[in-house]
């Protein structure tokens, strides 16, 4: 036991063994394989008295056998390590070997050689080729099993077909091991009870568990192609996750593509975003990158969580030029690391500053002309902008009307910006100033159309509603709220909202930029609402911990329930099955700039009720719910109906835009 515990210890402490010893040993396996083979057919006795002959005779065949083996480098392969390939070289070998043998014997033989017959020659090698092999997978089994067994995990892989498959690969090729796939999963019950590469398939049913305790299953992976039916059991997943084992899957932003094949590297412990039901959303990458490869492109708000995914997915088409402006320097300063990183080639600037500030804004377009223009800076948390209507005004509104002048003094091709579904009937201040903003770009766009404003900048606005993942977005808190102990707070038991991924979101945001002809707004569909204690109750159960959940009730101007943005009534279709047009009131871009204006000369020099009071009278549509400002509304309430209508004149609306 000493000894057979010092060659493991030797052995497993080498990176390899050296190439000449593996030549040595397959030769020597040959040799032995002939010696068997002509005692059994010609007799022992008769081999050992003409042992000197036979081994001359051997040696002209062993010189065979050691060229081929050094034509196909046999050899050179790691023991531990061999492959089905390292296999196929050695048959490769043996059978070319052995043809050179026939051909040698016919030629060469002769009474000063050892009577070997074609039979012999054909036996040996087919018994060496055996050997050789059996040597490889002896040593490699024996490694595999000998090589940290105890820090290896039992695992089970959901789902049987290509992505699967591909998972089982990886695992059983990673050296030093660390999973044992012990078994798969499906949901097609047809395909239960089979065998894949020599496990057992398992039906997703109530013994499933049972049978994870039974097999000490630690970790379940989940192919790609088996992740949508995960979705649609996110009961299954907390009741796994509440026995004690791991979930993995592929980040929900990832795309699999079969040719690549997959490593079970690219897995993650799932999250809370890999379990909300979503549809799969494709773009025309190929339009998207006619249009931006080789432009100058300028990114507002670029170190926020829209912004910094934009900035990621057009440096991807290879603009000649990005300028990224954002007020928030830190984020800003790990978005530069990442251009550095990622897109060296692309040149690219990083400019601090406001969007409010009218004269740096002038200088930047000045200096870089941008040729497209991604508008995403904003002011976005409700209770911040109803505590703060003057901000909300100067960073939304200002700043919103100051890249799309400059966009249009400078020859901007096209200005895209990005709004929000809170702009819908807004409820509160921060809706309703991106509807002001919508308003402003969509009736910029018809002046310059109808010739009233000159320039060539066609005005692209797009709409939608909450993502996974932004800095606003409610996950992270409760994902900090369950790290904290809890409770997880949730304003409302009945509350919903629509959510998207954010590389989903810009993907749309790229396609309705590039197809949109100037004047839309665009509007995303966001797929089926979440009810938000229902994510609450999903995320605890993910955590495995026992942690309340407490309702604090709605928050200023927050709504109950989001806008429907895919309402046939209210929306017109596009090119794109996820976006749609809406069918809003068009304004008179002079009269809406006045009203502007006149916002931001007041703008710090009233209170909070006259700034709040000026935009309801602006945006009639406009209604606050939970907020310190639905006085106003009893106050407006009669004559907000006159309001309406003399804004109705006043605007000179004109249509429904199409």
């Amino acid at each position: 036991m000493d000894i057979l515990r010092k060659v493991k210890t030797w052995y497993l402490s080498k990176n390899a063994l050296p190439y000449w010893v593996i030549y040595i040993i397959d030769l020597l396996v040959v040799f032995i394989s002939a010696a068997v083979v002509v005692a059994l057919n010609n007799g022992t006795l008769r081999l050992l008295g003409h042992f000197e002959y036979f081994c001359l005779t051997i040696s002209f065949y062993m010189v065979i056998y050691a060229i081929c083996f050094k034509i196909f480098h046999t050899y050179s392969g790691v023991i531990r390590y061999s492959s089905f390939v390292d296999l196929g070289r050695i048959a490769m070998a043996m059978g070319t070997a052995l043809v050179i043998s026939f051909v040698f014997k016919n030629i060469f033989a002769n009474e000063h050689l050892y009577p070997i017959r074609m039979w012999d020659i054909f036996c040996w090698s087919i018994l060496a080729l055996m050997g050789i092999q059996m040597i490889r997978i002896v040593v490699k089994y024996w490694f595999d099993s000998m090589y940290n067994i105890k820090e290896v995990k039992n695992i089970y892989i959901w789902g049987i077909k290509e992505g699967g498959v591909a998972l089982a690969k990886s695992i059983r090729s990673q050296k030093p091991a660390k999973f044992h796939v012990k078994g798969f999963v499906t949901d097609t019950p047809a395909l239960s009870s089979y065998t894949l590469m020599g496990e057992k398939v398992y039906r997703i049913d109530d013994n499933l568990l049972g049978q994870m305790k039974k097999d000490s299953v630690q970790a379940l992976f989940i192919s790609p192609l088996a992740s949508e039916s995960l979705r649609e059991n996110p009961d299954l997943a907390g009741r796994i996750i509440q026995e004690g084992i791991k979930l993995y899957m592929m980040p929900t932003e990832q795309e699999w593509d079969i040719k690549d094949g997959l490593s079970h590297k690219e897995l993650h412990e799932v999250e809370i975003e890999d379990l909300l039901p979503r549809e799969k959303i494709t773009v025309n990458l190929d339009i998207i990158e006619q249009q931006l490869h080789g432009k100058r492109i300028l990114i507002t708000g670029a170190a926020g969580s829209i912004g910094s995914e934009l900035v990621r997915q057009v440096a991807a088409f290879e603009p000649s030029e990005i300028t990224l402006v954002d007020q928030a320097e830190t984020p800003l300063h790990d978005i530069r690391l990442h251009m550095q990183s990622t897109y060296p080639a692309i040149n690219t600037h990083f400019i601090l500053s406001d969007v409010a500030n009218r004269v740096k804004m002038e200088e930047i377009f000045m200096r870089h002309k941008p040729e497209y223009v991604f508008h995403a800076a904003a002011y976005k948390h409700v209770p911040m902008m109803e505590d703060n209507p003057a901000e909300s005004i100067q960073n939304n509104v200002v700043g919103t009307r100051n890249v799309a002048d400059m966009s249009l003094k400078y020859g901007a091709r096209k200005f895209v910006m990005i709004s929000t579904d809170k702009a819908v009937r807004p409820t509160n201040v921060m809706g309703c100033s991106k509807r002001i903003c919508e308003i402003y770009v969509q009736s910029l766009d018809k002046a310059v159309k109808d010739g009233k404003v000159k320039g060539c900048t066609r005005f692209v606005t797009t709409r939608f509603g909450n993502v996974l993942g932004s800095n606003g977005s409610v996950i992270p808190l409760f994902r900090e709220q369950i790290k904290n102990g809890g409770p997880v707070t949730v304003t409302h038991p009945d509350i919903i909202r629509y959510f998207m991924l954010i590389s989903e979101a810009c993907k749309l945001v790229l396609e309705a930029a590039t197809m949109g002809n100037g004047g839309e707004i665009f509007v995303f569909d966001m797929g089926k609402p979440v009810k938000i204690v229902d994510l609450a109750r999903r995320m605890i159960q993910l955590s495995g911990a026992d942690i309340e959940i407490k309702f604090t009730g709605l928050r200023n101007g927050e709504k109950l329930y989001e806008e429907l943005l895919n309402d046939k009534e209210e929306t017109l279709p596009t090119f794109h099955p996820k976006i749609k047009i809406a069918k809003v009131m068009e304004y008179d871009y002079m009269e809406v700039k006045r009203r502007i204006t006149e916002m931001e000369q007041r703008n710090y020099s009233d209170d909070n009720m006259s700034i709040v009071r000026r935009m309801k009278l602006m945006i009639p549509e406009y209604r606050s719910e939970h907020s310190i400002y639905c006085i106003l509304d009893k106050e407006l309430g009669r004559a907000g109906r006159q309001t309406k209508k003399s804004a109705t004149k006043s605007f000179q609306i004109a249509s429904y835009a199409q």
